[in-house]
């Protein structure tokens, strides 16, 4: 069985090389392989060096743009190239530890389920600021009112699927930037999908330390969730 992680980048110098080594080395089970996507969503400090230091592992596959065009352009690309029977979304800024992982991917290499969301507000939410954590309440809030969910945390990174639905995913996303977070959940739920959720541990970083993503980007999430309620599109 293989094991598709997508990492959407964009300059982060300081962490990604320890990101790929941890997603390199899970002590993956008996029958477990994996292949790691990463997507470099042109960056212009010094993550294109280091990834370009890193391209000798077999595991590893590295895709480079020469402009930035968003994280959900970078996820589409990673699930364009994905041939994993299970198919994961880790970012590269250390929020989210990576051996989380080998439990996400559980229930579906068990058929329990064909989605699986890593969930903040089940585990352990360190650093979260007031306004980070009122903008992912409010998402989440709207979702489950709009479709009808009792899910906890819908902008997580965390996105974990089999295959086929990443397949279908892929031929009907079409969000560019922090907004893919809302059309993922939005048109995984409009497909019949029901994720489960399992809890991770999460440790915020601060806009200092490179946090990129804004309150307008929660605005557009809004929007999307709405526009695909009503529209399907």
């Amino acid at each position: 069985m293989l094991l598709s992680i997508i990492v959407p980048v964009f300059n982060e110098e300081t962490s990604v090389f320890e990101v790929v080594e941890r997603l390199l080395s899970l002590p993956l089970p008996e029958g477990l392989s994996t292949e790691i996507i990463v997507v470099d969503d042109g960056s212009t400090d010094g993550t294109t060096r280091i990834l370009e230091g890193l391209t000798q592992h077999p595991a590893l596959k590295i895709h480079y743009s020469v402009l930035n065009f968003g994280k959900g352009v970078a996820v589409r690309v990673g699930l364009r190239y994905a041939q994993g029977d299970i198919v994961a979304i880790q970012d590269a800024d250390l929020e989210y530890d990576p051996n989380h992982l080998l439990e996400l991917i559980k229930p579906i290499m068990e058929g329990r389920t064909q989605v699986v969301f890593g969930s903040r507000y089940m585990g352990v939410n360190q650093g979260m600021v007031v306004l980070q954590n009122l903008g992912n309440r409010i998402l989440t809030g709207f979702t489950n009112l709009l479709y009808g969910t009792r899910l906890t945390d819908t902008y997580t990174c965390y996105k974990i699927m089999s295959r086929e639905v990443a397949a279908q995913l892929s031929k009907v996303l079409t969000c560019r930037g922090f907004e893919l977070e809302a059309e993922m959940t939005a048109r995984l739920l409009l497909m019949g999908h029901k994720p489960l959720e399992l809890p991770i541990r999460y440790l915020a970083r601060s806009r200092s330390q490179g946090k990129k993503i804004r309150p307008r980007d929660g605005f557009k999430g809004l929007w999307w969730l709405l526009r695909i309620k009503l529209f399907g599109s």
